[in-house]
């Protein structure tokens, strides 16, 4: 007579816990850092940096912009110069257009009463890094209203593709 008495509730637990294990184990983020606007309102001159380490360049990662505005912002839209800079080389700047919404549909992501939060690609597709070591990324918002009101932070989140 075998130990373990095996019927149908046994084997769909050990998957179940099979999965679960498999699972536990993957790290799903990489890095994850929002900037708090000051009084937010977020000034030319505020421009927040996100460094963090990629090991390995096998993998391709999922960049995103993670903003955190209120009801009262004023537009459907951010314009933002992104900069990236690999170790030991020069910095690369872009200016990007992130949509959070629109008039007749509202507010894009998640929302709690009047806070609204949302992550939008930085990147057409997944980034591959050339070479291991720390990335910096730099948000400077270009808008024509400075200091431009309603946002209260702003950052940078790096997910491994799988």
């Amino acid at each position: 007579m075998p130990l373990i008495f095996y019927n149908r509730n046994t084997k769909i637990f050990f998957l179940a816990l099979l999965a679960f294990s498999f699972f536990a184990c993957r790290q799903l983020d990489v890095y994850e850092k929002n900037a708090m606007i000051p009084g937010f309102k977020w000034d030319y001159a505020f421009k927040p940096n996100f460094q963090f380490a990629i090991k390995d360049t096998t993998c391709e990662y999922n960049v995103f912009l993670v903003i955190r505005h209120t009801d009262a912002y004023p537009y459907n839209n951010i314009w933002l110069n992104v900069g990236i800079q690999p170790p030991g080389e020069s910095k690369n700047t872009f200016r990007s257009e992130f949509t959070l919404g629109d008039d007749k549909k509202g507010w894009e992501g998640t929302g709690m009463n009047d806070i609204w939060e949302l992550r939008k690609p930085i990147s057409k597709g997944p980034i591959r890094f050339k070479k291991p070591g720390v990335y910096n990324f730099t948000l400077e918002q270009i808008m024509r209203q400075n200091p431009l009101p309603s946002v209260m932070s702003a950052g940078i989140r790096v997910e491994r593709v799988r």
